[in-house]
């Protein structure tokens, strides 16, 4: 027997709805690609988005068409995510910091038809243009006096493409399993894989994203997403805050220091979302102006990683709790969640920091659970490695394209993490599969070892890699950025490690950098780094 309910389907377009209806008046703010901020409302963002929905049915696109865009973090941008999923086709937000070869797959693979691009990216485009073989017109997000001269043929003005249309559109209902966003992988290794969101997904995310034990959105929040809306939707927020009708602010492309904190304090945002080099970045800034985040109350921290140091350095210089978020484009991304609550306040605070570097426990809807290498579930006791593998309905269970199954078993996507999860559900990544060191059959984790370097006054990063040794098979390296203007030594890094680590994890080496390699999405990009090395320790 059936319940006796509507069936409502679950699409992008009933979150601007909704938002529309109920929270008009709320605030867009942007930082604009041409200069100056940019502000307006709820009820605007939905007449613009329906101005072009028009255009693009105008233009041809039908549901299986993928849209593409090359753009930062601005209202423009907003309007296209809910436009092109509203009329039923398929938003494909592209990575423009990864190397153009990459982006000329990308685009390829995914077939889009329609670019959009922001001014900061024409030059890019320009480099590829001969080599896109689907794309039949490039929209420039801008107005007609910021058009720029450029060798793209006959480039649209998105100002005058939506002017030329009224919003008198009704967005359609359709099965709400139909596509609605594709993300592409970092492709840290091999290339990118496509990611394919459906609308109930995507909707399901943004609920539980607003959850008290996730992001906890309301009216009354004010959310700053710096992970860029290029990246796995910008974890969502563009979703979920509409959906809770907070008021969003947008970066735009400001993000160094000064200009992160002149949006933050301008608009009193309370809560941030970004990776941990974006808070390096901001933290520096703030210390060397002397000032404090008065307004923020939580900094969602997700991508790598949270620094020990860097949790300490928000809560007592600016009564901000880092908050990390755990998930991967596979999962859409956001899945676990480390949110302050009673018990983590009541925790002595070198407790509490210690607990801010783990990665946190499910929201519902997800599931996780660590396993061996023949698939039998592990202990949840804290000190159990295993592989972490996650499913529920917002995780992928093929990739766009490609019918490979080695990731999916028994229901479960497999992460490639290695982790631990403790008695009350916690989980903490222990490393990636490819990164965990191997040392006369003992394993070692390199983020653990590069949280312990980071907790050192004058380390700006650390990165841990294991290269090949001739006796215990694999040996840790540490390379260190020290802070600007700081001096140290191996000796001294050494020496500081003595009594955090095992004897036994003590680095071979420690080799000092100006600056790590990071992916295109801020992760370590230590594959470079150990191709770089492999001969350092034989």
């Amino acid at each position: 027997m059936l319940g006796n309910m509507m069936q409502q389907p679950l699409l992008i377009s009933s979150i601007l709805q909704h938002a529309n209806q109920q929270y008009p008046e709320q605030e867009i703010v942007s930082r604009q690609i041409e200069g100056g901020i940019h502000r307006y409302h709820i009820k605007d963002l939905n007449s613009r988005a329906k101005r072009l929905a028009n255009a693009l049915l105008k233009m041809g696109a039908s549901p299986i068409d993928r849209i593409a865009s090359l753009a930062w973090n601005t209202y423009r941008h907003m309007e296209l995510y809910y436009a092109t999923s509203g009329v039923g086709a398929i938003m494909h937000t592209v990575n423009p910091r990864l190397f153009n070869e990459q982006v000329e797959y990308i685009i390829n693979h995914a077939e889009d038809r329609i670019l959009f691009i922001d001014l900061t990216f024409v030059e890019k485009l320009e480099a590829l243009q001969d080599k896109l073989t689907s794309v039949e017109a490039v929209i420039i997000l801008t107005d007609r006096a910021n058009m720029p001269d450029t060798r793209l043929p006959n480039p649209i003005c998105y100002e005058e493409l939506i002017a030329a249309e009224d919003d008198d559109f009704e967005w359609p209902s359709f099965d709400e399993n139909a596509a609605a966003c594709l993300c592409y992988t970092s492709g840290t290794t091999g290339n990118p894989k496509g990611v394919l969101y459906s609308h109930r997904s995507t909707v399901l995310h943004a609920m539980a994203s607003c959850m008290p034990n996730a992001l906890n959105l309301s009216s009354d929040t004010v959310v700053m997403p710096v992970v860029p809306m290029y990246h796995v939707s910008a974890w969502g927020a563009p979703y979920a805050a509409l959906m809770a009708g907070a008021k969003l602010v947008l970066p735009g492309n400001g993000m160094d220091g000064k200009s992160l904190y002149e949006l933050i304090d301008s608009e009193q945002a309370e809560l941030l979302l970004g990776v941990p080099t974006v808070w390096l970045t901001l933290i520096e800034y703030m210390d060397k102006i002397g000032k404090k985040l008065e307004s923020v109350k939580t900094l969602g921290v997700g991508g790598a990683q949270a620094p020990l140091a860097l949790a300490k350095a928000f809560e007592e210089k600016h009564d901000a709790y880092l908050m990390p978020l755990w998930g991967m484009t596979e999962t859409s991304p956001l899945a676990t969640f480390v949110t302050r609550n009673k018990k983590i306040d009541s925790l002595p605070l070198t407790d509490r920091y210690k607990m801010q570097t783990k990665a946190g426990k499910p929201v519902f809807g997800t599931e996780i659970e660590i396993f061996d290498d023949n698939l039998q579930t592990l202990p949840h006791d804290g000190t159990t490695y295993g592989n972490l593998k996650i499913r529920g309905p917002w995780v992928i269970d093929k990739y766009f394209k490609n019918d490979s199954t080695k990731d999916f078993v028994d229901g479960w996507f497999d992460t490639g993490d290695v982790a631990t999860i403790d008695q009350d559900g916690y989980m903490q990544v222990v490393d990636r599969k490819k990164d965990v060191i191997k040392s006369g059959g003992e394993w070692i984790s390199s983020i653990d070892l590069e949280n312990a370097a980071i907790a050192h006054e004058t380390v700006k990063e650390a990165c841990v890699v294991g290269v090949p040794h001739p006796k215990w098979d694999e040996r840790p390296l540490l390379f260190i950025v020290p802070v600007e203007g700081k001096q140290l030594t191996k000796e001294d890094i050494l020496e500081f490690l003595t009594d955090k680590i095992a004897k036994w994890w003590m680095p071979d080496d420690v080799i000092f950098l100006a600056e790590l390699p990071h992916t295109a999405t801020g992760k370590l990009l230590k594959m470079s780094l150990r191709e770089e090395y492999q001969h350092h320790l034989c």
